[in-house]
C-alpha cells in the first residue's frame, strides 16, 4: 500500500472530481490521474468510508476500529506503564 500523508485543504475547498460507472453488478468511484497524484494513491489501495455529520461521506486510508482500539490500547499502556515495563524485562 502506497503511504498515504494528509493533504491540508480547506474543508470546501473542491479538489477533484469523483464519478461513479456501473462495473459489473457493482458501482466504482472513478477517481481522476491528477487527484489519485496529489492523494498519494495507486490502484488497489484500501480506503474505509464514514459518514460525516454534516451528512457527507469522508474517504480514509486509516481503519477507524483500528484508530479506536489503539485510542484504548494507548490509554492502558499509559495507566500500567511501570507493570509494562517490568514485563518487558
Amino acid at each position: 500500500m502506497a503511504k498515504h500523508e494528509k493533504i491540508k485543504a480547506d474543508a470546501t475547498q473542491v479538489v477533484g472530481t469523483v464519478q461513479l460507472k456501473k462495473i459489473g453488478n457493482s458501482t466504482g468511484v472513478i477517481l481522476s490521474k491528477d487527484l489519485m497524484a496529489r492523494l498519494n494513491l495507486q490502484v488497489g489501495d484500501k480506503f474505509y468510508a464514514t459518514f460525516t455529520p454534516d451528512g457527507g461521506i469522508r474517504l480514509t486510508p486509516h481503519d477507524p476500529d483500528f484508530e479506536q482500539g489503539m485510542k484504548i490500547a494507548r490509554k492502558g499502556m499509559a495507566i500500567y506503564r511501570n507493570a509494562l515495563a517490568e514485563l518487558a524485562k
